[in-house]
């Protein structure tokens, strides 16, 4: 039911109400009927659903397979590191999930507590979850609004809606009925929100909807019923971990086969198989990937963004959409004066204020520019907001007001020190009817207004603020620069056009006048015969930093999108301002509505800003750009962004203004609600996939080269070229500390030069199933290589095994120094920039020559002490594999430019 195109009286009669309230008895039938207040919660996944959603992954599944395989091969060890990498990641995603259940409690607590309501014909103080349908409610200034209402009376009665619908500036609410009816919320200035705030003024309104029918009730609805989309990190690493499966069960196959075949003890061939299967698991890479994002969250924290859940970070590197809210994340959620228009001169703020001497005050401005001295002082005067006394950037009172009290302290006019000099003796106070509010104040002495006046000016001033249009209807004369000027339709039409022209740029435009009044003059004659001085435009002003953020946005590839509940007027102007592309127009809520999927998905594609927008039009956006294949991070501080928040792929919260249930709902929190912080995040998930690349590259290249010489070997007259016990050593000491320490590695140059990753691409690409062949045949063939001449030589089996086992894993250590970069050279990165990776290639260096020489591990894994020849040709070898690599990226730089 649209109450807001509805007569008061007919709200009533519709609800079987009347202006007294119900009674006890037929509230309490009605409560019965429709249950209570408050806003329902559907029960969440159980524990167990919240576990097996943890251990669930094809990943993790082969990593349990392959701790039982190590378990059958004696390597406990092994097997319990692999569970204990598996315990631990699930433990953490277990935690976030269970963290983010709490957003449906979030909104339980906007719920208000106590209201008053008329009962029984007397004034009473209930429970809000008594309330219901029919109920006649009181409210005033600081109440939260306990139910949706429609207004029976307003007495400058003001909500502040700004979580619910983007509205920056306090509504002004009415009990006028509304010709037609407005669908979206904003424009509904005859109706009440639950859970809004009462921002000023007092009032009386009935209760249309209550509980989950309430607005805010239809987004924890929408909330509770989203569905929460896996990360473009968890959907690539279930991906690789089928393909890896898969690839295990048939290279266990193919080694069995090809062992038996060439006469090789089966049960020898048969553990081998499994130890390359162990080794072809990269056990390591849910613990490195955790501690890339872990990491990642550490370093976003230090720059104020908080992480709530660790693959968040990751997705934001994918991410190709950002959906902005424009209240709060864009702009400064403050109305600020931007420009001021006297007689036919137009300045703006804050280049005016920077344009005045230094230090001379309003008295300096009264004499230099006399007009402007008179509008400002107008401004601060005609004012019920009061200057915060310590000093600081803030006003206290109406955010318009308070604008106007900073605009004028800018200007060299100290609203204390005004209101000293010239004391309020009168006044008439808003009102929704007259749209204007006046103040009177005493002259004299030797101030900015008598060096405007001059000296002969009366006893008393009259200053009026208010809509222009009200202004003027109270107006006979102009002033101009020659002075005041009668009020005739040239000078009018004059004054029209220039308002029109400032709201045509979104700003909320207010005129002022004055009168001087004689001692004779009553008040009913006070807001008649006044000079107008001018106008003065005010908007919610973009963050200065945003703009720059905007760009690196589009540098990176990413397409910014403004979604809010404002005008559309006003978020055009916004969108142009901070750079968001607003040439294919501006979308309104009513048309979102009216689209089918495919009409929206081709709208969304186009358009880059959406006004008037409900809840459920975010949500829909946001599953229509996901439906495009774009990866959509969506920042929001309102209730209404909650549902948005949740079913994006990376909801991003602001921390200062936004609501409890936005930051459950997000996964990200900003703590500086700076939108350019987003774009830091962006980059640092990307250094974050860059990384789990880097180890996923490093590890298939080496572990593949384990197979190939495992495989090639017989063909080349050898037995088997490793044994198990070597084989799982390789695997562990050139998968872990060399592997985990990839996640340390920066940030590469150019990261956010660069267009996102398509959300389609696997890890295991073209691309890198290419590098991985020749990088592990060449490793297979200098290490077999070395064992094929050194057998010929006749040296003994020990011995050249020893020598393919060790150039094998030097091998793999100049690899993971390579790989380092994908592009740029080591020796230009530097060799020092991760000190991590390499002290711990030094660690398994030290580790392998321990391996090789200390009598008690020669005999456990049957090798023997290479002479200091032998040695030397190793590492001479093993470099090949690191040249190689180097050589393949400076033809790449060569090709590039």
């Amino acid at each position: 039911m649209n109450w807001s195109a509805l007569e008061a009286a007919e709200v009533l009669a519709r609800l079987d109400s009347d202006p007294a309230g119900l009674s006890g008895q037929e509230a309490e039938r009605r409560r019965a009927e429709q249950g209570p207040n408050e806003l329902e919660r559907a029960a969440g996944p159980g524990l167990l659903r919240l576990l097996w959603a943890q251990l669930g992954s094809s990943l993790i599944a082969l990593l349990l397979v392959a701790a039982a395989l190590s378990l059958v091969l004696g390597e406990t060890a092994d097997a319990i590191a692999i569970l204990v990498i598996v315990i631990l990641n699930a433990a953490l995603g277990f935690s976030q999930d269970l963290r983010a259940e709490r957003a449906m409690a979030a909104l339980e607590r906007l719920a208000v507590p106590t209201v008053r309501v008329r009962r029984d014909g007397a004034v009473r103080e209930l429970a809000s979850t008594e309330l219901v349908p029919g109920d006649v409610v009181l409210l005033e200034e600081g109440a939260r609004v306990p139910a949706d209402a429609r207004v029976l009376q307003s007495v400058d009665l003001h909500a502040q809606e700004a979580a619910l619908t983007g509205e920056s500036e306090p509504v002004g609410k009415t009990a006028e009925v509304l010709p037609g009816g407005e669908e979206a919320l904003g424009d509904r200035r005859n109706c009440l929100f639950m859970g809004t705030i009462v921002a000023r003024g007092h009032g009386e309104a009935v209760v249309t909807e209550t509980g989950m029918g309430t607005e805010l009730g239809r987004i924890a609805g929408m909330l509770r019923d989203v569905k929460r989309e896996p990360t473009p990190l968890q959907r690539r690493l279930t991906v690789f971990g089928r393909r890896l499966a898969i690839g295990a069960i048939g290279l266990v196959a193919l080694v069995f086969a090809v062992g038996v075949v060439g006469g090789q003890d089966p049960e020898l061939v048969l553990l081998t198989a499994l130890s390359l299967a162990v080794a072809a698991v990269p056990e390591g890479l849910p613990a490195v990937a955790t501690l890339c994002l872990a990491l990642g969250g550490r370093r976003l924290l230090a720059r104020e963004a908080l992480i709530r859940k660790l693959p968040a970070v990751e997705s934001l590197g994918s991410v190709t959409v950002i959906c902005s809210d424009k209240t709060g994340t864009l702009t400064q959620n403050r109305m600020a004066v931007t420009v001021l228009d006297v007689a036919g001169d137009r300045l703006e703020l804050p280049d005016a204020a920077s344009a005045l001497p230094a230090g001379r005050g309003g008295l300096a401005l009264a004499e230099e520019q006399p007009s402007l001295a008179l509008l400002v002082a107008a401004a601060a005067l005609c004012n019920d907001a009061l200057l915060d006394e310590g000093g600081g950037d803030e006003a206290i009172g109406d955010p318009t007001e308070a604008a106007f009290v900073l605009a004028a302290r800018s200007l060299g006019f100290s609203k204390p020190e005004l209101e000293r000099r010239y004391p309020r003796v009168g006044e008439l106070a808003f009102d929704s009817e007259r749209k204007r509010m006046t103040t009177v104040h005493r002259l004299g002495g030797e101030g900015p207004l008598e060096a405007v006046l001059g000296p002969a000016a009366g006893g008393r001033i009259a200053l009026e603020k208010g809509g222009v249009e009200s202004v003027l209807d109270s107006c006979t004369a102009a002033w101009t620069g020659a002075g005041v000027e009668p009020l005739d339709d040239g000078l009018r039409e004059r004054i029209d056009e220039a308002h029109e022209e400032l709201a045509a740029a979104g700003l909320r435009v207010l005129g002022f006048a004055f009168r001087v009044l004689d001692d004779g003059v009553p008040d009913e004659e006070l807001e008649t015969e006044l000079v107008f001085v001018g106008m003065m435009g005010l908007m919610d002003p973009p963050r200065p930093e945003v703009r720059e953020a905007v760009e690196r946005c589009r540098a990176a590839g990413i397409r910014p999108v403004m979604i809010t509940g404002d005008h559309p007027l006003t978020a055009r102007v916004v969108a142009e301002r901070v750079g968001i592309d607003a040439s294919a127009g501006v979308a309104t809520g009513p048309e979102l509505a009216r689209a089918t999927d495919e009409e929206l998905d081709e709208l969304c594609e186009r358009v880059a800003v959406h006004a008037r927008v409900a809840p459920e039009h975010k949500l829909r956006i946001v599953e229509a750009l996901r439906r495009r294949g774009q990866v959509v991070a969506m920042t929001g501080d309102g209730v209404n962004d909650a549902p948005a928040l949740k079913k994006a792929d990376v909801g991003v919260a602001m921390g200062v203004t936004g609501t409890d249930v936005s930051k459950e709902a997000g996964d990200v929190v900003l703590l500086d609600d700076n939108f350019a912080t987003i774009v830091n995040a962006v980059e640092e998930g990307r250094v974050i996939h860059d990384n789990i690349a880097k180890f996923i590259r490093y590890t298939l290249t080496s572990n593949a080269g384990e197979i190939w010489v495992m495989l090639l070997g017989p063909f080349f007259g050898l037995p088997l070229a490793l044994l198990p016990l070597q084989v799982l050593w390789i695997n562990l000491v050139t998968d872990g500390l060399p592997g985990l320490a990839l996640a340390m590695e920066p940030a590469e140059k150019g990261v956010m030069s660069r267009p996102p990753r398509p959300m389609s691409e696997a890890f295991l690409t073209r691309g890198l199933l290419t590098q991985v062949l020749w990088v592990s045949l060449l490793m297979a063939a200098v290490s077999l290589g070395v064992g094929i001449f050194q057998a010929a030589a006749g040296a003994d089996e020990a011995h050249w095994r020893t020598l393919v086992f060790t150039v094998l894993t030097f091998s793999q250590l100049g690899n993971v120094l390579a790989m380092r970069s994908t592009r740029d050279s080591l020796f230009r990165i530097g060799l020092f920039s991760n000190p991590f990776l390499l002290g711990s290639v030094v660690l398994t260096v030290g580790l392998q020559l321990v391996l090789i020489y200390w009598p008690p591990l020669q005999q456990l894994f049957r090798l023997a002490p290479l002479p200091a020849a032998d040695l030397a040709l190793a590492c001479l070898l093993s470099t090949a594999v690191f040249a190689a690599v180097e050589l393949a990226k400076w033809r790449e730089r060569q090709i590039g430019t």
